[in-house]
C-alpha cells in the first residue's frame, strides 16, 4: 500500500522537541522524507532522524537558525541538494518564554517574534520559488491558542503567533492559484 506522502520531502523547523517532532515522525510515517531542523541541539536532532529511519523512513538533520538568512538558504540549497526538491514546510520554531511585559527587554521581544514571525518568512521565502516552480507545496505554519485567548506574561509569544495567522492568510491568498496550499494549525494545550 503506498504512503499518501510517498516521494514527498518536509522539512520541519524545531522539529527535535514535542509539536515538531511528532510531526516529523508522522510526516516520515506517512512516507515523506523528512528534514529534521534544529537550532543547535545536534543530539536530539540525530535520535530523531534514527528514530525514522530505524522505522523505514528517510531522514536528514541540518542545524541553522532560522532568523539567518544566510543560513536559511544554506539548509535550502542542502534539501535540494540531497532531495531535489521541498513539498512540505512547516513552520513550527518558536521560544516560549514567560516575562511580564514591563520587565521584558527589547532584545527578548525581538528575539521571541523574530524566530517564530523572521524565521517562517525567511524559510517560506526560500521554499515557495521551488513549489510555484512544480505549481505543489504544503506550508503549515504552527500557531498558538494563546494568540486568540490572551494570557498573561506572553505579550512576544502571543504577538508572535497571532503574526503567525497574518502571515498565513497573506501566503494563502498569494499562492493558491500556484497550487500551494497554506494553513495554519492552531494546537490547543499539549
Amino acid at each position: 500500500m503506498q504512503k499518501s506522502l510517498e516521494g514527498h520531502v518536509a522539512l520541519i523547523t524545531g522539529s527535535v522537541r514535542r509539536i515538531g517532532r511528532a510531526t516529523a515522525l508522522a510526516l516520515a510515517r506517512d512516507g515523506a522524507a523528512v528534514v529534521v531542523h534544529a537550532r543547535s541541539s545536534m543530539e536530539e536532532a540525530e535520535r530523531t532522524a534514527a528514530e525514522i529511519k530505524d522505522a523505514g523512513g528517510r531522514a536528514l538533520v541540518h542545524l541553522a537558525e532560522v532568523t539567518n538568512e544566510a543560513a536559511v538558504k544554506s539548509m535550502f540549497d542542502v534539501v535540494l541538494a540531497q532531495f531535489g526538491r521541498i513539498d512540505v514546510l512547516v513552520n513550527n520554531a518558536a521560544v516560549r518564554a514567560d516575562t511580564a511585559f514591563t520587565e521584558m527587554s527589547f532584545a527578548e521581544w525581538r528575539s521571541v517574534t523574530g524566530i517564530m514571525l523572521d524565521g517562517a518568512f525567511l524559510c517560506s521565502r526560500a521554499a515557495l520559488p521551488h513549489m510555484v516552480a512544480r505549481r505543489y507545496g504544503r506550508i503549515i505554519n504552527v500557531g498558538g491558542i494563546s494568540a486568540h485567548l490572551g494570557v498573561g506574561g506572553r505579550a512576544h509569544v502571543i504577538t508572535g503567533k497571532a503574526g503567525l495567522v497574518g502571515l498565513t492568510r497573506a501566503l494563502a491568498a498569494e499562492f493558491a492559484a500556484q497550487g500551494i496550499t497554506v494553513n495554519c494549525v492552531v494546537p490547543g494545550r499539549i
